[in-house]
């Protein structure tokens, strides 16, 4: 049973992990990069700014997740940010992309 248990749960890290892993893929296949780089504003903020200002933040992944599906404007200076809805990227992907940026968008 023990031994069951570990493998179990090293599957399911390892299942946990290779989205993280893949999320500047990720980012780069959605053209995310287009507007965004790991640490330098560009159009839009740094992902690793966006870290910095929702960090311990509850509820901050939600928040993310609805700003890049609807756009919005404000939040980081008056140039909109467009929508992108699941034609541009999946929601399990935009998950793991906004897990990998609020932990600080480490390669």
């Amino acid at each position: 049973m023990m031994i069951r248990t570990m493998v179990v749960g090293a599957v399911l890290m390892a299942s946990m992990s290779a989205p993280a892993m893949a999320s500047m893929e990720i980012v780069k296949k959605a053209r995310c990069v287009a507007c965004h780089a790991v640490d330098k504003k560009m159009v839009g903020p740094a992902y690793r700014e966006v870290a910095a200002k929702y960090e311990g933040q509850a509820g901050a992944a939600s928040e993310l997740f609805d700003k890049v599906r609807h756009g919005g404007s404000g939040t980081w200076g008056a140039i909109p940010m467009t929508p992108n809805d699941e034609s541009r990227i999946s929601d399990d992907n935009l998950k793991a992309a906004i897990a990998w940026i609020l932990a600080g968008a480490k390669d």
